[in-house]
């Protein structure tokens, strides 16, 4: 165990201090320096296979009108995400995710992150914040050559910008593991050891999660075995016990996923797990459509450009009680997602990066990679505004549905998340598994969240 020095002093703080006392875990700060990156920030489980970032190494980020010229797409920073999301009246109150930690997950991490996040606030006149970097295991050193580290440095980047955005007094603390995770069982105990740890000693009000395997390539599945599943839950059953609010991406293949291969899809409807557990809330993606003040020209629609929310039914988890109300739709399974925000790169995210020596600058990233971040940001919001953890907040999300609480958006544009040729699912009036109960206009649904959630 060390405990690292830079230019930025001791990296340990009060909040992961316990973790370095313990002996258990190393503790470094993220390195403040200028290398360079190209981002392959991917959405969902292999950062290497999965990318969706579709501009690379520009200059600086551009207004919407130079995107559709340019690229044919549109491209928003974070002053419009929080426009688009109701944010700044809950800003102006003092809301903001102060007293709060938002704990991120990611095989590798980047050796930039702080630096980029610094970047990344002071383009668009942010407050940055301190990442305490934990690494689990014997990380090993970035390779900016290895595309496996790239990827995962770029999702890196994505998760900590996006949390910051939405939430931007909240602390952040980045787990980085020392196994890629991967289809299969790969790389999910050190993560699923690293947030049980973490979740006992207190660390963390919320964690997300953007990865996931599909429950198809877990093995013992194809026998009706799902104990290697079931094996990993004891991180979630943790933060059950201790109120942590769980969250996870719902992947961006639609109705359908990846094999084991991690290259060619399933041919029929399949689920990912962690997504697909009812301990976890899963956040599926829509596409925003805003002008350049950030205001929506109309209202928002399915994520299905470059990818498409995930969602579905799960073939592991039965039909938890608090989906009971949406049976007609679920059926005796667990159904997913269970919200929505940002995902489409059609409409995707300026991220900074600077991991890669041989690139570096603003690329424009989406998939649901984007959109957990973005919800824990909400959730460190909730915790504040309601001076509690809210926990596991599915049954508050399906009450608040059930009360047409006005802070739940619905997203009925009719889209699917059809992909790979696999038929998906429709967005329609209430509940359905292509956005869930959709998306959040957050001035009405930060403290409607935190007054449904027992904490």
């Amino acid at each position: 165990m060390h405990i690292a020095r830079t230019g930025r002093g001791l990296a340990a703080s009060a909040a992961t201090a316990a973790l370095v006392a313990a002996g258990l875990a190393t503790i470094s700060s993220a390195g403040a320096t200028t290398a360079a990156p190209a981002g392959v920030p991917h959405t969902f489980a292999q950062p290497a296979v999965a990318g969706q970032t579709l501009v690379h190494d520009v200059a600086s980020p551009l207004p919407i009108a130079q995107c559709q010229a340019k690229w044919h797409i549109n491209c928003y920073n974070p002053l419009q995400y929080r426009t688009a999301y109701d944010l700044n009246p809950l800003y102006k109150k003092g809301i903001t995710g102060k007293g709060r930690t938002i704990v991120i997950v990611d095989s590798f991490g980047s050796p930039t992150v702080q630096h980029d996040l610094d970047v990344y606030s002071k383009q668009f006149g942010l407050p940055s914040t301190k990442v305490d970097v934990v690494k689990w295991g014997h990380v090993p050193k970035f390779d900016p050559k290895n595309s496996d580290m790239t990827g995962w440095a770029g999702e890196t980047t994505l998760d900590v910008e996006m949390a910051h955005a939405v939430a931007p007094g909240a602390k952040i603390v980045l787990v980085e593991t020392a196994v890629s995770e991967t289809e299969g069982t790969t790389g999910l105990p050190e993560m699923m050891s690293a947030e049980k740890y973490l979740i006992d000693h207190g660390v963390g009000d919320v964690i997300t999660q953007s990865f996931g395997a599909t429950e198809n390539t877990f093995p013992g599945f194809d026998k009706g075995d799902f104990s290697s599943i079931k094996k990993l839950r004891y991180a979630f059953e943790a933060a059950q016990r201790k109120h942590v609010t769980v969250l996870a991406s719902s992947g961006d293949g639609g109705a359908t996923d990846m094999k084991l291969d991690g290259k060619t899809y399933y041919n029929k409807r399949v689920n990912s797990w962690p997504s697909s557990d009812p301990l976890v809330t899963s956040i599926g993606g829509t596409q925003l459509h805003l002008n350049d003040k950030g205001e929506r020209v109309k209202p928002d629609s399915v994520y299905n450009d470059y990818g498409a929310g995930g969602g579905g039914q799960s073939h592991v988890f039965n039909r938890p009680a608090y989906q009971d109300g949406v049976k007609n739709v679920v059926g005796t399974r667990r159904g997913t997602p269970d919200i929505s925000m940002a995902a489409a790169v059609n409409g995707g995210a300026w991220v900074y990066s600077s991991y890669d020596p041989t690139a570096t600058g603003w690329d424009v990233s989406g998939g649901t990679s984007e959109a957990s971040p973005l919800f824990s940001g909400i959730v460190a919001l909730a915790d504040q505004a309601g001076g509690h953890r809210v926990g596991n907040i599915n049954a508050a999300l399906y009450t608040l549905l059930k009360q047409k609480n006005p802070g739940v958006v619905d997203v009925n544009d009719g889209t699917d998340n059809s992909y790979q040729g696999v038929k998906g699912y429709k967005a329609v009036n209430g509940y359905d598994m292509a956005t869930g109960v959709g998306t959040l206009d957050a001035l009405r649904f930060v403290p409607a969240l935190a007054k449904a959630s027992r904490g």
